[in-house]
């Protein structure tokens, strides 16, 4: 790797936060850059802080008052003497307003030139120079006018299904598939709604909706002299709400004639609009294998470890390095594309309630080893704070290997190996999915994840072998901790210090309750002389079980040796085996059951936000899963259901209000 050339700056300032401004300072530091960092109030001990040489505080918690704020970012840079800004993603990436306030202050912004940034920032415009140019476009309507009866006018003209799409931004903000034309209406002010909270935009262009698409994008790389190169495609199609969770390259079962005839389109695009610097050619795929230019993201992308560990390039020095004046460090021919690399987006997130965002404390937060073949990218540490102020994205999850095959096989095993309490995730999720046969196969589309919800998101189940890995656990636990007590009191040899079961007139036995779904799983463990028997789930087990030295449970059962992680989580036990994880409650037996409040009928905010529509009023009756209220938090609009049928009673809130997570927003009366 290069480290360094002419005109290179000595102090770069990364405006962003999270797992992006910690990749980007460890590229800047192996080349010698020193390093400044921006946060907010709410980032203060955060790992991108601690990672700089230097960090400016910029504001409060909210985008809004800190890392949106161009004029205090600029400040950093010039109290801190930062030659350079790198935008990151997100957040100002693609500001064309950015770019040219720091040409105007005199710090390089490492990206592309501003008018690069506006004539890809507008979908529609961009669509319409793409045209001119000879890439291959979706048809739809890309007119200026705005009005709600044209716009149905010209989706009818379209035909459904189509697609509803933010002129400004992306990321899944802002967009809307329309299956029929009873729900144009409602989707139009829906996705004007959540491209205006987003973009501060809110016009919308309309697509003819590609049936069973892939959307495979094409890293690109331009330099001052005019000289561009692609790094070769990524497959982006397993998404969830419009939005990414796992990325490869290259994209499975394409043919060469396919890579090389999309590699040309997308440095056409970057030459038409006078590029420079990394960006990322979008394109969706039909059936039959012809592409159409969907958009171009002036920035780098989320995914570009994978085009990393295939080429073995680091993008970020190649950024650098365009902005500091050099040329592409390889011209086409020298580009070489090796094995097979696949990433996966751990997040803050539920998936069976529709992916909705979470937040929370990590208390536990453990990945495998890094090596040549697995690579992490992570902004959070243990005992961080997912915070509802920003996206809830928690690390990327990275692996390579000869083959697909033995690519999708590194992640299993790595999301396997991942440990993760405190807060509501997507891990379950990601070894379904890394499991998944047609996935290994390489056979899906965008709509994968919604089409195979049911297998894909998929409820634990218990059973005996659950139930004594719990057992064991705890009295593994106490026995460990008797062993603690015992050392440090005055007679260590007590007979009270010892965990036996000890009984009167009995075998020694202990007696152990947990809680699954709401029902209450006894389990009855005998002291054997050398062992365990436990009876749980209506049958007979012999044991052992022992800790081994990263404290992880290895337990025998009936002859099968199973290794599985039990972490305490907010009270309960969350069991996590290579197959599965499962989360049960230890029963305290001396907690009557009259101690336990039956929760109230109501509706609650699932995270703090705005309250954006109230579909309802005292008084209706509604059906289950019907449309109650929407809320808009983390930039996206989550509509909240009924839990089942019944009547709405007392109504809290109304547009415009603000509410904090847990609070009530109506009453509600099952039938």
């Amino acid at each position: 790797m290069v480290s360094g050339g002419s005109g290179m700056f000595d102090k770069l300032l990364i405006a962003n936060r999270g797992e992006i401004a910690c990749r980007i300072i460890r590229s800047a530091r192996a080349m010698g850059v020193r390093t400044v960092a921006v946060y907010s109030e709410a980032d203060a001990s955060a790992l991108h802080v601690s990672m700089a040489d230097e960090a400016y505080l910029l504001g409060g918690a909210a985008a809004a008052d800190s890392y949106l704020r161009i004029d205090r970012i600029l400040e950093a840079a010039r109290r801190s003497g930062a030659g350079a800004i790198h935008p990151g993603y997100g957040f100002l990436s693609e500001n064309a307003d950015f770019a040219e306030a720091c040409a105007e202050s005199n710090i390089v912004f490492v990206g592309p030139p501003a008018a690069a940034i506006r004539a890809m920032g507008s979908k529609a415009e961009a669509k319409r120079l793409m045209a001119d140019a000879g890439v291959p476009v979706v048809p739809g309507y890309l007119g200026a006018s705005q009005d709600a009866a044209e716009l149905e006018s010209r989706a009818a003209e379209i035909g459904y299904p189509l697609m509803i799409k933010a002129s400004a931004g992306g990321g899944g903000k802002g967009m809307r598939q329309v299956a029929r034309a009873s729900e144009f209406a409602s989707a139009l002010a829906a996705a004007r709604r959540e491209a205006m909270a987003a973009f501060g935009d809110d016009h919308v262009l309309l697509e003819r909706y590609v049936q069973y698409p892939r959307h495979i994008e094409v890293q690109v790389f331009a330099d001052n002299e005019g000289n561009v190169v692609h790094l070769f495609e990524r497959d982006c199609s397993m998404q969830r709400r419009h939005q990414k969770v796992l990325e490869e390259a290259p994209a499975p079962g394409f043919s060469d004639a396919t890579r090389t005839r999309m590699g040309a389109a997308a440095c056409e695009a970057a030459r038409a609009i006078g590029y420079r610097g990394a960006g990322t050619v979008e394109f969706i795929v039909d059936g039959a294998g012809e592409f159409f230019f969907m958009e171009m993201n002036t920035r780098l992308q989320v995914e570009h470890p994978v085009t990393e560990m295939i080429t073995g390039i680091d993008l970020v020095e190649w950024q650098l390095q365009v902005a500091a004046g050099n040329p592409l460090p390889l011209d086409q021919a020298e580009i070489r594309g090796d094995g097979h690399a696949i990433e996966v987006r751990l997040y803050a997130e539920d998936p069976a309630r529709d992916f909705l965002p979470a937040a929370g404390t990590l208390s536990r937060l453990r990945f495998p080893p890094r090596s040549d073949t697995l690579r992490i990218d992570c902004g959070v540490r243990e005992g961080d704070v997912v915070s509802v102020h920003y996206d809830p994205m928690i690390a990327k999850i990275i692996v390579w290997d000869r083959d697909r095959d033995g690519a999708c096989r590194r992640l299993l095993q790595a999301v396997q190996q991942t440990q993760l309490t405190g807060l509501t995730s997507n891990l379950d999720f990601l070894v379904t999915l890394a499991a998944n046969a047609d996935f290994r196969s390489g056979n899906y589309d965008t709509g994968f994840i919604a089409r195979n919800r049911d297998s894909l998101i998929v409820k634990p189940d218990l059973d005996g072998n659950v139930l004594c890995l719990a057992a064991l656990h705890t009295l593994t636990e106490r026995k460990a901790q008797a062993a603690t007590q015992a050392r440090a009191s005055a007679d260590p040899y007590s007979p009270w210090q010892v965990c036996d079961g000890w009984r009167l007139n009995d075998t020694g036995h202990e007696e152990l309750s947990f809680s699954f779904d709401g029902d209450q799983h006894d389990v009855i463990v005998r002291y054997l002389a050398s062992g365990f028997e436990i009876v749980a789930d209506g049958r007979s087990y012999l044991a052992e079980a022992y800790r081994d030295e990263d404290g992880g449970l290895v337990a025998t059962l009936d002859g099968l040796r199973t290794r599985a992680s039990v972490l305490p989580d907010d009270g309960e036990l969350l069991i996590v085996t290579p197959d599965r994880s499962v989360r049960l409650g230890l029963i305290d037996p001396m907690l009557s059951a009259g101690d336990i409040e039956p929760g109230a009928g109501s509706v609650t905010a699932p995270m703090p936000g705005k309250i954006v529509q109230v579909l309802v009023a005292q008084g209706d009756v509604v059906e289950k899963n019907q449309p109650l209220v929407v809320l808009e938090a983390m930039k996206m609009e989550h509509t909240l259901l009924a839990p089942a049928a019944g009547t709405i009673g007392t109504v809290h809130h109304a547009v415009e209000d603000t509410v904090e997570e847990g609070w009530e927003l109506l009453h509600f009366e099952p039938s």
